[in-house]
């Protein structure tokens, strides 16, 4: 298994969580910008290249690599040209986290421009599962909303959300959770977030303030296997495994 991920930040970080993970199962190539000193000293392979970004997502859609991780490359440019290579109007990712008690779940959306209608949602939820069936985790799906529903009256915000909540449960057979994101992740394989900036917001929380663990957040409606992850994360060996786990089952 041929897994590439980026790196033009923070690229030290990046070798060496993909040395890490480098085995007789995968094998790594580090897509870095023209110029960057490497060592030699590893089972590392490398490609240097003006538009690493490019190079990465051009090798996974050839077949080079069987699956691909952003790593520290730039979000913006990454996702705009992966759109651009693989013909899709918009990038869906679905966030595989984990808490700091070890209970894995799937979240979507956790872009802040995703998951702005209804078809966006039904859409992210059918790529949920499909993931969930993938990586092994449960596809029971919870949705979540602005408060429960008993708040109906006190916002009209809230009570959005509330309805949009109950549509997306009828439409797609999921369960409305309501605001109780601490009952959902224990219930559900699935959890969907009202907006993408809630689930942003979700991530960030549990991840860079709580001690929970992010994965890796795959593209699951491009019919290749590519992890998206955020620059702050710590460790991007897990999304390299991700990334080899979705390979896999394609």
């Amino acid at each position: 298994m041929i897994i590439g991920i980026g790196a033009s930040e923070e690229i030290e970080k990046v070798l060496v969580a993909a040395e890490k993970v480098s085995s007789d199962t995968i094998s790594v190539i580090v897509f870095l910008p023209e110029g960057v000193q490497t060592r030699s000293d590893t089972p590392l392979r490398y490609h240097h290249s003006q538009h690493p970004e490019r190079a990465l997502i051009d090798a996974l859609l050839r077949g080079e690599i069987d699956g691909g991780v952003r790593g520290t490359l730039p979000a913006h440019s990454t996702l705009r040209y992966l759109r651009e290579a693989t013909g899709v109007n918009q990038i869906e990712r679905v966030a595989l986290l984990e808490t700091i008690e070890g209970r894995r779940f799937l979240l979507t959306p956790v872009g802040v421009d995703e998951g702005m209608t209804i078809n966006d949602k039904v859409r992210l939820i059918r790529g949920a599962e499909r993931l969930a069936d993938q990586i092994g985790i449960d596809r029971s799906v919870g949705i979540l909303s602005g408060g429960r529903l008993g708040d109906i009256g006190r916002s009209p915000d809230v009570d959005r959300t509330l309805a949009e909540a109950e549509l997306l449960a009828r439409i797609t057979g999921g369960i409305h959770a309501e605001i109780l994101i601490e009952e959902a992740v224990h219930t559900f394989g699935i959890v969907i977030a009202p907006d993408g900036i809630s689930g942003n917001l979700i991530f960030r929380t549990l991840v860079l303030l709580g001690s929970g663990t992010g994965h890796g957040a795959p593209v699951v409606n491009i019919g290749v296997s590519f992890v998206d992850t955020s620059r702050a994360s710590e460790n991007y060996g897990n999304a390299i495994h991700l990334a080899a786990a979705i390979a896999s089952q394609k």
